[in-house]
């Protein structure tokens, strides 16, 4: 018998299929499947009940009807009952959970399974997007973190990723940066810490060029150079293009991100005036008081907010780059859909980017992808306001990543030394767990929250053993691990003994068989909403059924078919565990 990923899914086709059998008339009908209160059952359709008053029936008495209607094998897997006016709850028979779990048995099926919902689509995924030769620092923080989860998301729902840093790597700081490097460059603090000194240099070019001043004019100067190509100022903007590069790759590394392309706001220069003039050809751009914009009168906030894609001084700005790189993304890419992410406060921007490039796209005969641009609100601290240092100033990425290792080897420390001597971890261990804890544990909190809102970042929280965090997830896929050594058997080797195992049985047993066979919709709705926490809510409730479990249910029991089936839930468990955790970017541990 072929047993569907996606039992939702089943249940849905199930019900459409009893409803023609029925004779009654569909039209419109939706089943609405989704997970139901525990206490309910596993799923519920609430189509029916919307149905029938559209078509002024009585819910309960078509709710009968469908279920009387229901395919037989859809009868032999689940119970059904009806609840309230019309919703029909379904739950899966002890078999049917077994037959999924005993079918989903690996990383591979899982993602096989998975597969079909975006099979066949490519989507480019924009995100981090630093600034050259500036140091990242907190706020890049979410945009990478939450980014490389989209990434992992899609892929694994079959989708072809294209990973894009749109770098800031063009515009007018350039032109300061360079008039700082050719008059106060320490080459030993270049070579020693590049991305440092460049930011020095810029910040002294900066101060040195106030607004109406001649050393405004020669930094200009500079930036015009840059422009038209002039040699030097070109091998000087690859400098701080390379070592910015380098240095982000650092921090990319200790996340875990590889991206496929660097293609910053540089790449697009020669792209942007076959966009203008296209733009103003088909009359979907005007002037207006010297620049260049598009106007949509249809939308109640931006009917007298024009879209700025040349400004007065003839100069192009992010809304130009940003149009030229949505058109090089569907022609060269061929992307089904865009995403790109930035805080909230661009969320003006790029809906007006939006809107013209429908238009723009539409007039041309272009196909417009599915774009969405994913916001996500402020880290910040204890105090309720935006990250700092003690003394005021932006906190560095890799300096807030070096103290989630250092707090992260205190602890483990701390702990491995109240282990027996024989079990005691090295301290290239100690040190190994405590890279994956706490650059995990910073990831975790972050994904952990809904993007759209601020969260506080709080070291003893984010840490913690207890509550939804890295440790206290990677602590369970540990613990799993330990009953496996101690039965003398890999989870991934349980073919053998899976043949014995004995029906499901217990209440703890059950619960946590019906938590596991709901990682298809926790990854659905994660993926289709591009909002992580989802999986990570999931993925905590999990945990907490699967500790339920092990503290009423001994596994490492004598009696051998009983023993069979414990473990197999411990190994999906562990599989399902390791699985959402890696589609979050948080790398696991078998010891800690």
């Amino acid at each position: 018998m072929h047993v569907s990923f996606n039992i939702a899914a089943d249940i849905d086709a199930a019900m459409k299929t009893a409803v023609a059998a029925s004779g009654i008339d569909a039209g419109d009908f939706a089943p609405d499947v989704r997970t139901a209160d525990p206490r309910h059952g596993d799923f519920q359709a609430n189509g029916v009940l919307a149905f029938a008053k559209r078509n002024k029936q009585n819910p309960r008495a078509l709710a009968e009807k469908i279920i009387a209607a229901l395919p037989g094998e859809t009868k032999a897997r689940f119970d059904t009952a009806i609840a309230g006016p019309g919703f029909i709850n379904f739950t899966l028979k002890p078999a049917a959970l077994a037959d999924w779990l005993n079918t989903y048995d690996s990383i591979q099926k899982l993602s096989a399974g998975a597969s079909s919902a975006y099979a066949g689509q490519t989507w480019v995924v924009d995100y981090s997007s630093p600034n050259t030769a500036k140091q990242m620092h907190v706020g890049h923080l979410r945009s990478a973190v939450i980014g490389e989860a989209i990434c992992r998301l899609l892929e694994f729902s079959g989708a072809k990723v294209i990973r894009d840093n749109h770098l800031g790597d063009w515009g007018t700081q350039f032109g300061k940066l360079i008039y700082g490097y050719k008059r106060w460059l320490d080459k030993d603090a270049l070579a020693r810490d590049p991305i440092s000194e460049l930011e020095r240099l810029y910040k002294l070019g900066n101060e040195a060029t106030p607004d109406g001043s001649p050393e405004l004019e020669e930094a200009r100067q500079e930036l015009v150079k840059l422009q038209r190509g002039d040699y030097d100022s070109l091998e000087l903007w690859k400098l701080f293009s390379e070592v910015s590069k380098k240095a982000f790759d650092e921090i990319y590394k200790q996340l875990a991100i590889k991206f496929d392309h660097y293609l910053g706001e540089s790449f697009y220069n020669d792209k942007l005036q076959p966009v203008l003039d296209e733009l103003q050809k088909l009359g979907l751009a005007e002037e207006s008081q010297g620049a260049l914009v598009v106007f949509h009168p249809e939308h109640p906030r931006f009917a007298k907010q024009p879209f700025i894609i040349r400004k007065s001084d003839g100069a192009s700005n992010y809304a130009t780059t940003d149009l030229a790189t949505m058109l090089y993304r569907v022609e060269h890419f061929h992307a089904d859909g865009i995403v790109i992410l930035t805080d909230f406060r661009q969320s003006d921007h790029f809906e007006q980017l939006a809107l013209t490039a429908e238009k723009w796209f539409a007039k041309t005969g272009r196909r417009m992808p599915r774009f969405a641009h994913v916001t996500f609100g402020a880290v910040l601290g204890e105090n309720n306001k935006p990250l700092k240092t003690r003394d005021g100033d932006t906190i560095k990425l890799k300096d807030l990543l070096g103290e989630a290792e250092e707090r992260a080897h205190a602890i483990v420390s701390e702990k491995n030394a109240s282990r027996p001597k024989a079990e005691q971890f090295t301290d290239e261990e100690c040190r190994a767990i405590a890279h994956h804890v706490g650059i995990g544990a910073v990831q975790y909190a972050d994904l952990s929250q809904n993007r759209s809102s601020d969260y506080l970042f709080s070291w003893d929280k984010m840490l913690s053993l207890d509550g939804n965090t890295a440790p206290y997830l990677l602590y369970a896929i540990a613990r799993i691990h330990s009953i496996f050594r101690k039965a003398g058997i890999e989870p991934e080797a349980l073919a053998a003994i899976e043949k014995e195992a004995a029906p499901l049985e217990t209440p703890t047993e059950l619960a946590l068989a019906r938590k596991l066979v709901k990682f298809p919709d926790a990854l659905r709705l994660a993926t289709d909403t591009l909002r992580p926490h989802f999986l990570a809510l999931y993925l905590y409730e999990l945990a907490g059924d699967y500790s339920a479990f092990n503290n009423a249910d001994k596994v490492l029991v004598d009696d051998a078919p009983v023993r069979a089936r414990r473990l197999l839930l411990c190994a999906r468990t562990q599989l399902t565990l390791n699985t959402g955790l890696n589609l979050l970017g948080v790398r696991t541990l078998k010891r800690m």
